[in-house]
């Protein structure tokens, strides 16, 4: 299945906050959407869920335009939406019947998904009697009831502590496996780059790079070289590039990427043991500052 946005456009009043947005994943892939607070993400997370219109576009499932009565979409949103004085159990179902379940259906669901989550202890619980990370497994498990087709998952992990976030990994890890269609909002870039081989960075309502992560970085220019020895401050003395010393590494500054050759071969002349030797390539945060900075 291939999920497509299209020329999308939405502005509010005078302002315009998606100027012709296109964006496209398909089924067992997760797509990064990043940009910084403000960009249009929430707008375009919106416009999907059918929150609201677009002025302009169109959203499609395999090259035409989406039936919403045919596909389940599950969204795990940043600010969370339960009821904290009602027991878990009432509002699941109440939440799998709002999306067309019945009730012997959603409570199999439920059931589950609390055992997924090590939550069964708390199903008759009210919401507010739990921790932040124990709330955020119902919102997932609101997320994930009805078996959607498209799930979107934003900033799933603020917040939460290691072993609950672990545990979300894992049901992350799931979906993509299940040929389902996910959509990752985050400013944590290590989930992004986790999960996502895909990203569409949004800057002022508009994609301004988008692509396979591997292919964006392998594009920058690749000549700095970090290097491990057994002894580096008698090694970079003998280094006919220039170099420094990093922590226990030593950065290799090269004109371009042909003499990273030279370099082996000078390496290989000194008679060390080379412990490491790696190109150093932009971090996702790198190449996200680099196409958000504020004029672009």
């Amino acid at each position: 299945m291939e999920f497509q946005i299209e020329n999308l456009h939405k502005s509010f009043g005078s302002k315009k906050v998606l100027q012709g947005v296109d964006l496209h994943v398909v089924s067992g892939e997760a797509l990064g959407l990043l940009g910084r607070n403000g960009a249009g993400k929430t707008t375009i997370i919106r416009i999907i869920l059918d929150l609201f219109g677009s002025d302009q576009g169109r959203i499609m499932i395999d090259g035409k335009d989406i039936g919403r009565d045919k596909i389940k979409i599950g969204y795990l949103p940043e600010e969370r939406g339960l009821y904290p004085k009602k027991k878990i159990d009432e509002q699941l179902v109440y939440f799998g019947m709002l999306k067309g379940m019945s009730k012997k259906a959603a409570l199999k669901s439920i059931d589950y998904y609390l055992d997924r989550l090590d939550m069964n202890c708390y199903k008759s619980a009210k919401l507010e009697t739990l921790s932040k990370g124990n709330q955020q497994k119902i919102q997932l498990i609101v997320a994930l009831l009805n078996d959607p087709d498209i799930v979107i998952l934003d900033e799933p992990f603020s917040g939460l502590d290691p072993v609950t976030a672990q545990l979300l990994k894992e049901i992350v890890i799931e979906l993509i496996d299940d040929n389902k269609i996910v959509i990752f909002s985050s400013h944590q870039m290590n989930y992004i780059e986790e999960f996502c081989n895909n990203i569409a960075i949004l800057n002022n309502g508009r994609i301004v790079l988008d692509g396979k992560i591997d292919e964006i970085k392998r594009s920058y220019p690749r000549n700095r070289i970090k290097i491990k020895t057994a002894n580096n401050e008698e090694i970079i003395g003998k280094l006919g590039f220039p170099a420094a010393i990093s922590g226990q590494n030593i950065i290799v500054e090269l004109e371009n990427e042909i003499q990273t050759t030279d370099l082996l071969k000078e390496l290989a002349s000194l008679d060390i043991v080379l412990e490491s030797f790696n190109v150093i390539e932009p971090t996702l945060n790198d190449v996200f500052v680099e196409y958000t900075k504020e004029g672009i």
